[in-house]
């Protein structure tokens, strides 16, 4: 199934993952992003209801010949710096984009406490099913949203290509792992604790279902990957999720295919990745002139 253009009104059911989302389009949409509306495409609102009646809301700009869907990171709402920066360049070319919020986070319906990775997971091939009979997607993936973004690939036929920035593979498991077995224990024993003590982290302690999830997905690296290309780009200074995970995700995948599509860009800076020389080779990766 297909978006619905701004004049018409849709509704339908499907399943995904094991859950099912109702999509809906509404009949005039409102510019709800921070990029321009003027000209001729518009940013459309969207929205997918699961099976728990909660509504994951995002922006999908059409276009034709590509279509570039962003996933955000951990605790980052869907429209940031690199977002901004990809639905400009998607309208400048005419191609497409889409962000989303996931449930229980930004402009989505549900309490953060309530979603597992394994939802937040469904979430993401949810929306990319949903654009599955447009233009080739590439989904672009920044941290934690990099690891999801490998995982809907692996599942998902009308991806052909990744970008994935500071990609947290097995994020949750790594942390676990990290953190001194006291924190560890007391972390299972009451069943959340916030990533460290910033206080925007402190207002969204993380369940341990969350670590459970980690380790399963996890395990699915271990299955022949299905090709698809593949650029890493990850900062040599990121002390949040270090490159040796990017470092050594590549050789896992290349030691399954040595033919496997995929490249790893090692460059000075930190997890964000946002100064303008970083912005450039952004660009270029997302515009293939690199």
């Amino acid at each position: 199934m297909s978006f619905c253009r701004p004049d018409l009104r849709w509704s339908g059911t499907r399943s995904v993952a094991g859950m099912n989302f109702r999509s809906r389009c509404c009949a005039s949409w409102a510019c709800s992003s921070p990029t321009s509306c003027g000209g001729g495409n518009r940013m459309e609102l969207f929205q997918l209801t699961a099976a728990d009646g909660k509504v994951v809301r995002g922006d999908r700009l059409p276009g034709v010949e590509r279509t570039i869907l962003f996933i955000t990171g951990f605790l980052s709402k869907r429209w940031g710096n690199k977002s901004k920066a990809l639905a400009q360049w998607c309208e400048a070319r005419g191609w497409g984009f889409c962000c989303f919020d996931f449930r229980g986070w930004g402009d989505a319906d549900g309490t953060w406490g309530d979603y597992r990775l394994l939802q937040w997971l469904e979430d993401a091939e949810a929306v990319t099913e949903q654009l599955a009979a447009g233009p080739s997607i590439t989904i672009v993936g920044n941290s934690l949203g990099g690891w999801l973004a490998w995982l809907v690939a692996q599942e998902q036929p009308a991806v052909e290509e990744l970008i994935l920035i500071a990609p947290a593979f097995n994020m949750m498991g790594v942390r676990a792992a990290d953190i001194p077995a006291e924190r560890r224990a007391r972390w299972q024993a009451t069943g959340s604790m916030p990533w460290d003590d910033e206080p925007m982290h402190c207002e969204a302690p993380i369940p341990w279902t969350w670590v459970e999830d980690s380790e399963e997905l996890w395990q699915r690296r271990l299955a022949p990957p299905r090709r698809v290309k593949t650029t890493i780009l990850h900062g040599l200074q990121d002390s949040v999720i270090k490159p040796e995970g990017s470092w050594a995700f590549v050789q896992h995948v290349l030691s399954q295919d040595p033919q496997f599509p995929i490249e790893l860009l090692l460059k000075t800076g930190d997890h964000r990745l946002s100064s303008p020389e970083h912005l450039g080779i952004f660009r270029r990766l997302v515009c293939r002139e690199i």
